[in-house]
């Protein structure tokens, strides 16, 4: 009978054991260069391809709804190919959408740069549904908040790096690109505008490059393939009983909070740089305001696996995130110029330990349907489609700053479930709350 946590003992099972996270660790930083790309694309893309805030948000939105339709489908390649294999799967598709985008800067058009950004989300939606729930079996659950976390700091130095890195191939003379095209005659835009959009050719062949050698490498890995709990190692009162995903409240509400959760962290790393923008910070400066915001979750992340779980548990770092969330956003919204964009970046902080914190808790006692319900939760990232593009919205209708609106919503969400929802196991509300 298999165990749905991996528990390394000592000499060369705790090697393989170290091996592994370290495996997983080089996939969750390419999660975060990838991912916080579209920090610097947002404002790159709106010039090059001339759009508003809310035609330019698209790009988180095609990138992030990819989740949503590719994550049960990512599920069942999942129940094909195991763990191992999907991530190489993953990591190919993901090599197939930064392709796409060698055409789609040849021809300039928006709309086969957010094919793929599609495709690079399936990718990585598979990707996903792999690793998070590997990296929480693959330990002791009371410790998966910690492993989380530091995958987290590999994905977020990534994050940091990542926009820096295309910025300067795409956008170093980003100010000075802008003043120029007010002068230009219309020939001369369009020449101009083909030019900055041939600029990501070279960067983007490059991770085109390096992820199919990552699938090659994951592929021959000594990565070990981790099994899920079996149905019948577990008592009456969990996924014995149950039926299909939508019976365990734990999980649905999860995704529900993790859908309002990304949804901000999103807003807090896409937008900030538009943000800036708006307060009239010039773009020299403002392209490195992504890059705050990730290093404000690594801070967060260092706190939590300090913290947890001996001195806090997952589920008070949860509460705890989402309170400061709260109030930073007041911060936000009524702080004056270069103040309120700096609340802004400090959300990274607040954000940083509840995408740990949730998983574990929404995955815990799904035995079978673990797979499955790992999917659930990875399609709640549409959470960074939508309301990033309801931030769009807001923002050319009314003002940047009130757009910001938004995240109280989130946090609210994020709050609801560390305080109560975590806790259910039916809906039954007689029987609802489990034993401790």
């Amino acid at each position: 009978m298999t165990s749905d946590t991996f528990s390394p003992p000592a000499n060369s099972a705790k090697l393989n054991y170290v091996i592994s996270l370290t495996i997983i660790g080089s996939l969750f930083f390419i999660f975060g260069f990838v991912t916080w790309l579209n920090g610097i694309l947002i404002p790159y893309l709106k010039i090059a391809c001339e759009l508003t805030n809310f035609q330019a948000l698209f790009v988180a939105f095609a990138f992030y709804i990819s989740y949503t339709v590719m994550a049960l489908p990512s599920s069942w390649v999942l129940k094909k190919t195991g763990f191992k294999n999907g991530m190489m799967v993953g990591l190919w598709v993901m090599a197939i959408g930064t392709l796409i985008f060698v055409p789609a800067a040849m021809a300039r058009t928006f709309g086969l740069f957010l094919t793929g950004l599609f495709v690079m989300g399936t990718g990585l939606a598979i990707l996903q549904t792999a690793s998070n729930p590997y990296i929480t079996i693959i330990g002791k659950r009371e410790t998966a908040a910690r492993r989380i976390s530091i995958m987290g700091i590999c994905n977020k130095l990534a994050g940091a790096i990542a926009p820096l890195l295309l910025a300067y191939f795409i956008l170093q003379d980003g100010d000075m690109f802008v003043k120029n095209l007010k002068s230009m005659d219309a020939i001369s835009k369009i020449v101009a505008l083909n030019g900055l959009a041939h600029r990501v050719i070279a960067p983007y062949l490059l991770m085109t490059a390096i992820l199919f050698l990552l699938g090659l490498m994951i592929r021959f890995s000594p990565l070990p393939e981790i099994e899920a709990e079996p149905e019948e190692s577990l008592d009456n009162t969990t996924a014995s009983n149950k039926k299909n995903i939508f019976a365990f409240p734990q999980l649905i509400l999860g995704a529900i909070a993790l859908f309002f959760y990304v949804g901000a962290e999103v807003m807090a790393g896409d937008t900030i740089i538009r943000y800036g923008i708006s307060k009239g910070i010039a773009i020299a400066t403002a392209k490195a305001f992504t890059t705050y915001t990730l290093i404000a979750m690594v801070l967060g992340y260092i706190l939590g696996i300090a913290l947890i779980p001996k001195i806090v548990s997952q589920r008070m770092a949860l509460l705890l995130s989402a309170i400061l969330g709260i109030l930073l956003t007041v911060g936000v919204l009524f702080a004056e110029g270069n103040t309120s964009v700096m609340f802004v970046a400090i959300l990274g902080f607040a954000n940083a330990i509840v995408w740990p914190a949730i998983w574990p808790l929404a995955i815990h006692d799904l035995g079978k349907f673990i797979k499955t319900g790992s999917a659930v939760l990875i399609m709640a990232i549409a959470g960074g489609a939508l309301l990033p593009l309801a931030w769009g919205w807001w923002s050319d209708h009314f003002n940047s700053q009130q757009a910001y609106w938004i995240l109280f919503p989130c946090y609210i969400m994020i709050l609801l479930y560390a305080s109560w929802w975590y806790k259910l196991r039916s809906w039954n509300k007689t029987s609802s709350i489990k034993s401790k």
